[in-house]
């Protein structure tokens, strides 16, 4: 079938679009396009400040760093599934991470479980909305304000998914988005960091470009810098130990193009991940999945029984009509057994997290695009519902 993880996430009009920039003889690091990049998005998201960065994982890092400037040590909760740079930069920053297991309906952490990890040490929930599903509810929104609990949200795989009819990342106090080229759109490389905390986005504009107060665009804080150091060259005040993670007008150019045809491609994902979950056998495949506002790039495919034989059937069936897939969701299963970890969690202890466990090893992810044709996915269905 020929079915690769993602097909024409950069198209000929945005190749076009960026000849006919380079045309004009630009400049071509940060500059003009990147900031009306952020606009952009401030518009569709409806967020009123946004920091573009060279990446997703950038994205986690800085947010992560901001929070540690502002209030050190303790605990975040993060999911057990997901990217690996939620959890490292929890780490890289001074955090402890704390896990808790997912809900199968959402891959997203189950809320109940963040609510019975929450103690007088966490600082933060790192939310992880898992390829385009929603993963808060109101309750654990109330109770993190009602305790004073930063949320964070990271909406790498789900831009233009919601909660109650408000987008993703209008919940959290800082929130991450990726434009990698599997996602929901790209910019090839790049990634996003909004909010609607003005002190938050100064922040972010210094720890984006090696914590340099000039980066700032509010005077008063380029005013108060140069009053408390009278000695430095205005132009060169460093504020924080922080990253050069800037992106460039390239890839800011083609967020532009691209951000004007999300919203039909996202309708167009809904439609098909409908189509392959109404047409999946839901006796040996996991289909009831909480679709309220998703938005997924992906066609989950979760097998019900915890039956290894059965799964290497599936991947050979998958891999004989060339469907590329990712075995374990897209950040390759639970992190908890990875060794980056060894040294952070108890020996086995990802025993104790059965929902992502089963992920881990019987879930898969297959890439969903515009481009697909109804006629495709019904034919996957086919090939997955007769094998046995």
């Amino acid at each position: 079938m020929n079915w690769p993880l993602m097909q024409n996430n950069i198209s000929k009009d945005d190749i076009n679009y960026l000849i006919e920039f380079l045309q004009g003889e630009p400049i071509l690091t940060q500059s003009k396009n990147v900031r009306s990049f952020e606009e952009e998005w401030n518009d569709w998201l409806g967020t009123k400040y946004s920091v573009f960065v060279n990446s997703g994982a950038s994205a986690n890092l800085a947010t992560l760093a901001i929070l540690n400037a502002l209030n050190p040590t303790g605990e975040v909760i993060v999911s057990p599934l997901g990217w690996v740079s939620d959890v490292a930069a929890v780490i890289q920053n001074g955090f402890t991470p704390v896990f808790a297991d997912i809900n199968p309906k959402t891959l997203s952490m189950d809320n109940d479980e963040i609510i019975k990890k929450i103690t007088n040490k966490t600082k933060a929930v790192l939310v992880t909305h898992v390829q385009g599903f929603n993963g808060i509810s109101d309750e654990l929104l109330k109770i993190l304000n009602d305790k004073n609990i930063v949320l964070i949200e990271d909406v790498c795989e789900s831009h233009g998914a919601t909660h109650k009819g408000i987008k993703l990342g209008n919940f959290g106090l800082i929130s991450n988005f990726s434009f990698y080229y599997a996602h929901h759109m790209s910019t090839i490389e790049g990634g996003m960091i909004s909010t609607n905390d003005e002190n938050i986005y100064q922040m972010a504009r210094m720890f984006r470009s090696h914590g340099m107060v000039r980066e700032t665009d509010g005077e008063f804080y380029k005013q108060e810098y140069i009053k408390n150091y009278p000695e430095l060259n205005p132009e060169f005040i460093f504020a924080y130990p922080a990253f050069n993670i800037r992106s460039t007008e390239l890839n800011a150019v083609i967020g532009r193009n691209q951000l004007k045809r999300l919203d039909e491609n996202n309708k167009k994902r809904r439609e098909n991940f409908e189509i392959f979950l109404k047409n999946l056998d839901s006796e040996k495949f996991y289909t009831d999945f909480v679709l309220e506002g998703s938005c997924n790039y992906a066609l989950n495919l979760v097998l019900k029984k915890k039956d290894l034989d059965f799964c290497q059937r599936i991947m050979n069936v998958l891999k004989e009509n060339k469907i590329e897939y990712r075995r374990g969701s897209a950040g390759g299963g639970n992190q908890m057994r990875q060794p980056y970890l060894i040294n952070y969690v108890p020996a086995g202890s990802w025993k104790n997290f059965p929902n992502v466990e089963h992920i881990h090893f019987f879930g898969f992810y297959i890439g969903n695009y515009p481009d697909l044709e109804k006629e495709q996915i019904l034919k996957l269905c086919n090939l997955l519902n007769k094998t046995n």
